[in-house]
């Protein structure tokens, strides 16, 4: 499953038990009434069967299965990150294992874009799946019955679903939109599609963006009238939608709308801004205070091999990480005050005597990072952080001239880590400008900002999406480097085609209104 386009795949049921989302290729109706599901016309009768589609949706975040070959990397949200954040200069792995994700390290995957185990497809099915089972519920929108606040939850849900899938894959599809606003974007669909419908064309970057604005703008408005407070932490709420918006404002650089909307996510009741490290520990525990957005694994959900921790925590016995270690730039973990707690997320420079095949124990490897239980192969991915808020807020207040305030939210979060960070804080000028460097001196508030980003963030954004954004590019060849893979061959200025994907061969071969043509730089 999970091979067909957008404009040939369509829901066919949702599986009661666990909320698992399946679909078809084979027929163009809906399945009415097997005997333990429940059909198209049931599940969007009213919101409480229409809530099962989500939570459908929202386990596809987690599931293995969006390639016709190694799915191990290709396992739902967590592996999207991982790629974006391995892109960049920030992260490395220094083995290659067998080559999972060291592949998108030495940005040697867009080639793969002509069959359908590559990254292109993978991304590419793995969004448009999620958009096509969230247009099922939107189209019924007017007449779904329930209480009126539980049908507002469930709509607000759908709507910011669609934002985030949409606004996952025009990041990742075309240079970042300033700039870029009539270049070619993504094909947009916001009705339900069979086997039957036809293929979209490329809308513009200006055209997916205000859909993907219209979207994030009806969820927040009706997850706010609902009322309704979040029932798991993997359900978009009210604040996670601000969080949501946040991100896409950034990007389009509306300072106003991301401070604003950081802001309004850190009001949440009872959330906690800055989370203590020792609680945090292992950063696979969606129920910490801190936590907006995050999905919950038990062990009846871990995909195992497939799962992110498989590929991040070295010291899990006969998991992948253990051969091919995820590390730190030595660059970003030299700039780490000794008095910031967050080092130990890193192993730092380790004698030879005390490296160790098969674990962490090796020079610079991250420990941030670690499964709930080995034995399990369990831990939860945290998706949204109340600290990603502050640093958001703090860089448009700062955008906006706003020096003060964002001294104060920089040092709201900062302070939690380092314990001289006020003196820290005092040595930066008040401006808003940044070095395009990414290795160099750090001067100004901005500066500061977005070195807060890479430390706190490590990991779990995904550097190339901010490095798109602030038109950077990168070098890994400097003295005292400790990539594996300096990628000299490849281009990696501001703007670069490597940072964006193709389009998948299949698309361009099925869809009829997407042509050669229209294929991004390859």
């Amino acid at each position: 499953m999970f091979k067909k386009e957008i404009y040939m795949r369509k829901l066919l049921y949702i599986l009661m038990l666990g909320g698992a989302v399946f679909f078809s290729s084979c027929s163009d109706e809906l399945e009415t009434n097997p005997t333990n599901k429940v059909s198209g016309p049931v599940i969007f009768d009213n919101a409480t069967s229409a809530e099962t589609a989500l939570n459908g949706i929202y386990r596809t975040l987690y599931v293995a299965g969006w390639s016709q070959n190694w799915a191990t990397e290709n396992n739902g949200i967590t592996s999207i990150i991982l790629l974006a954040d391995l892109m960049a200069e920030d992260h490395l792995m220094k083995e290659q294992g067998q080559g999972w994700f060291y592949e998108d390290y030495r940005l040697n995957v867009r080639a793969d874009y002509i069959h359908k185990s590559g990254r292109s497809y993978a991304v590419w099915n793995f969004f448009y799946t999620i958009i096509s089972n969230t247009n099922y519920i939107l189209a019924n929108e007017t007449t779904m019955g329930g209480a009126p606040a539980d049908v507002k939850n469930v709509i607000g849900q759908a709507y910011a679903v669609r934002a985030f899938a949409y606004f996952n894959l025009v990041q990742l599809f075309q240079q970042t939109y300033k700039g870029n606003e009539n270049k070619p974007g993504i094909p947009l669909y916001t009705e339900p599609t069979t086997s039957k419908s036809e293929g979209k064309p490329r809308g513009t970057v200006q055209e997916v963006y205000t859909q993907i604005n219209s979207d994030i703008d009806n969820a927040i408005k009706l997850l706010k009238e609902s009322g309704v407070t979040q029932k798991h932490p993997s359900h978009i709420d009210y604040y996670v939608a601000n969080g949501l918006k946040a991100r896409i404002s950034m990007v389009q650089e509306k300072w106003q709308d991301a401070s604003t909307a950081a802001q309004e996510a850190l009001s949440k009741p009872g959330l906690v801004k800055v989370g203590e490290l020792t609680a945090m520990k292992g950063f696979n525990n969606v129920k910490l205070g801190n936590v907006l957005w995050g999905v919950e694994i038990t062990k009846d959900q871990t995909s195992g091999y497939a799962s992110f921790f498989s590929h991040m925590d070295a010291d899990a016995v006969g998991m992948y990480a253990s051969r091919a270690r995820q590390c730190i730039s030595t660059w970003l973990y030299d700039q780490i005050p000794a008095t910031d707690a967050r080092k130990a997320w890193w192993r730092g420079k380790l004698a030879s005597g005390e490296e160790q095949a098969g674990s962490s124990m090796t020079s610079y490897c991250q420990v941030k990072f670690k499964f709930s239980d080995p034995t399990t192969r369990t831990g939860d991915y945290l998706l949204m952080r109340a600290e990603e808020m502050i640093l958001t807020q703090a860089e448009a207040e700062c955008r906006l001239g706003h020096y003060g305030v964002a001294r104060t939210l920089l040092q709201q979060l900062a302070e939690k880590r380092d314990t001289d960070y006020a003196e820290r804080l005092e040595k930066f000028s008040d401006n808003a400008s940044y070095n395009s460097n990414t290795i160099g001196q750090l001067e100004t508030l901005m500066d500061e900002i977005l070195f807060q980003r890479r430390v706190e963030l490590w990991g779990e954004f995904g550097r190339i999406f901010d490095l798109q954004r602030l038109k950077l590019g990168y070098n890994r060849n400097y003295d005292g480097t400790n990539h594996t893979e300096k990628v000299p061959t490849k281009d990696t200025n501001a703007g670069s085609k490597e940072f964006i994907f193709p389009l998948p061969q299949s698309e361009i071969d099925g869809n009829p209104n997407i042509s050669a043509t229209d294929q991004n730089p390859l």
